[in-house]
């Protein structure tokens, strides 16, 4: 087994059921059926891998040669939030955001209210605090999410 460099920091993995599965079996206990376009709606959001809006999905889909419904994508948006596949991140009350969460340990982000920019952001003391407080408790951390709303200065 080769050595890692040094300057390559460990690369942290952790196995998980496809996504398209646990999507799979969420319809299944619903008794929904797992639809080509509801297959589409999912590669696309995978594809994309970062906040989205139901419009910029909808547009994405459409640059890809998928056509489906406005009511089915905000359907099945519903029903991958119940899934644990995407979540939605509080914005404001016009705008929905959504990003994937299924195998995602961590996903922190700052929302800057006044320019509507979201910056994704990696704080390596908040996992050390979150196992640490998991452990005082006789848990052990899933994942977390940190929203950070602020304003330029």
């Amino acid at each position: 087994m080769a050595e890692q460099p040094e300057n390559i920091p460990p690369i942290e993995f952790t196995p998980f059921e496809p996504l398209c599965a646990v999507f799979r079996s969420h319809l299944r206990d619903l008794g929904h059926k797992y639809t080509p376009e509801r297959a589409q709606i999912l590669d696309t959001l995978v594809v994309m891998d970062d906040l989205f809006q139901v419009d910029q999905l909808i547009d994405a889909m459409k640059e890809s040669g998928h056509r489906v419904s406005k009511a089915t994508v905000y359907r099945t948006i519903k029903l991958l939030q119940e899934a644990g596949i995407i979540q939605q991140v509080l914005f404001d009350a016009e705008h929905a955001h959504y990003q994937l969460a299924y195998g995602r340990k961590t996903r922190d982000i700052i929302v800057c209210v006044d320019t509507n920019e979201i910056l994704s952001i990696e704080i390596p003391e908040l996992r050390a605090l979150t196992e640490r407080v998991c452990e005082q408790h006789g848990l052990s951390p899933e994942s977390h999410r940190l929203q950070i709303f602020a304003k330029r200065s």
